[in-house]
């Protein structure tokens, strides 16, 4: 358990779709702990005891029980602000594939319990499964991955293919997309990043519609369910947007597979 100063302020965070309840307190940031909790302590452990420098490190549980992980000074890349530079593609292919090379053949302790949103497609070793610039903090010095409840077990190719929908990003010009060519482009450049080889490009390429389809299962199912917070996200649009990028993708898969695979 973290120690705390009495009477230090506390700062309300925004960001991505669920941030309720997580603060800043001083060089820390606080959030609800869940069953989940002691796994993503563990992810983290790992990670630093690797020399990971890519992920915050986690301090274990405050007097109120919840989960203290370290506050990394930056800016984050979504929405990124007017005078900072977002990051290269190929960086962030690097920083996903240093991730997975740090967690793969790591056995997470044997009570460990992950918070499964969406099926994956395999559980070849643990993940992040929300690889978005919503989550990447820009810091002086590196690139800092965040919010980490949804880690659990996956593939390298279904945490790629979402990271590859939100950074590139994969969608339509008039929803933010760059254009097919030049999302191809990014695409590739991403690929290029992680060092895929063929069958991995082969294996991505196939992933892509699936991976954004399935967000949108998961909104439609928690919208039938009342299931929180994907119905009230369904009820703010979300779902039509993970539709319309998965048919984007689906349009435009021959052009997006050449671009990995030629």
């Amino acid at each position: 358990m973290t120690d705390d100063r009495p009477g230090s302020p506390e700062e309300p965070l925004a960001g991505g779709n669920v941030s309720a309840g997580v603060v800043r307190v001083g060089g820390t940031v606080r959030r609800p702990a869940g069953p989940w909790t002691p796994a993503v302590h563990a992810v983290l452990s790992r990670l630093a005891d690797v020399g990971f420098r890519h992920a915050p490190r986690s301090l274990g549980l405050d007097a109120r029980g919840r989960h203290v992980v370290e506050h990394v000074p930056g800016v984050m890349a979504h929405p990124l602000p007017d005078d900072a530079t977002a990051p290269h593609l190929a960086d962030v292919g690097r920083l996903a594939r240093d991730l997975h090379d740090a967690l793969d053949g790591w056995t997470p302790p044997p009570d460990a319990r992950f918070q499964r949103v969406i099926p994956p497609d395999g559980e070849d070793l643990v993940i992040h499964h929300d690889l978005a610039p919503w989550n990447l903090v820009i810091a002086e010095d590196r690139l800092v991955l965040i919010d980490w409840d949804g880690c659990g077990p996956g593939t390298r190719t279904w945490d790629l293919a979402y990271a590859a929908h939100a950074f590139v990003p994969l969608a339509p010009p008039d929803a933010g997309g760059p254009g097919v060519e030049a999302a191809a482009a990014r695409l590739r450049a991403l690929a290029d990043g992680y060092g895929l080889d063929d069958a991995g490009r082969e294996r991505l390429a196939r992933t892509l519609a699936p991976r954004t389809w399935s967000m949108h299962t998961l909104l439609d199912h928690g919208h039938r369910t009342g299931t929180q917070p994907w119905a009230r996200l369904w009820d703010e649009g979300h779902g039509g947007y993970w539709r319309r990028d998965a048919e984007w993708v689906e349009e435009h898969a021959a052009t997006l597979h050449a671009a990995l695979t030629a």
